[in-house]
């Protein structure tokens, strides 16, 4: 990779935040390291993390209070955590509430770069997709008003015809709005245009006119 991915690593244990950070670095990734869950939500910079790994049990927030602020930020950072306490329930409890990966100690060098790597790539492909709806969503909201009626009502199922009749104008001139739609969005059918749309409104990515 031309760009180091940068993993943050939450424990309040020194050995421990020594032997990850030896772990990650020796396979090619930046690691920064915080012996809090505070301390890693105050530093500058820290968001720009592909991935966290952090222990469950700290002294004031714990990694699952993390991961509960994380989701109320909307932050999309895969999250890994880690502890030596762990039982069955905390592992699902965990990934349920949309944890990356649950990993009890003492687990293998192995065992910890799969479960990055696949956060690792997780984030990247979520970065790609943001930055391509992104795109979408400014090329959606570059369509006039009745542009972007068309398109609804292509979306929602109706027909040149029926869109004509909704939006009184002539089916001529509803395929040439249509064609723009087409050709903004990128859509090569009006199937290709639902998905898109879909996907859009998931994300919140086009504001309305």
């Amino acid at each position: 990779m031309n760009k180091k991915s940068m993993v943050a690593v939450i424990d309040d244990d020194e050995a421990v935040l020594d032997s990850l950070r030896m772990t990650l670095t020796r396979h090619d990734f930046d690691v920064c390291t915080f012996k809090s869950a505070e301390e890693y939500l105050a530093a500058t910079g820290a968001d720009q993390a592909c991935c966290i790994v952090c222990d469950v049990r700290l002294p004031d927030m714990s990694g699952l209070d993390l991961q509960a602020e994380l989701q109320s930020r909307k932050s999309s950072v895969p999250l890994i955590l880690i502890t030596g306490h762990g039982d069955i329930n905390m592992a699902v409890s965990a990934v349920k509430a949309g944890a990356y990966d649950f990993l009890e100690k003492p687990f293998s060098p192995d065992h910890l770069l799969q479960a990055v790597r696949g956060a690792v790539d997780k984030a990247h492909h979520r970065l790609v997709d943001d930055q391509e709806l992104q795109r979408l969503a400014v090329r959606v909201n570059e369509l006039s008003e009745r542009q972007r009626q068309v398109m609804d009502l292509a979306v929602k199922g109706l027909s040149n015809k029926e869109i004509a009749q909704t939006l009184q104008i002539s089916p001529r001139t509803v395929e040439t709005y249509r064609a723009w739609v087409m050709e903004k969005t990128g859509a090569k059918n009006v199937a290709e245009l639902v998905r898109l749309a879909m996907r859009l409104e998931r994300r919140g990515g086009a504001a309305s006119h």
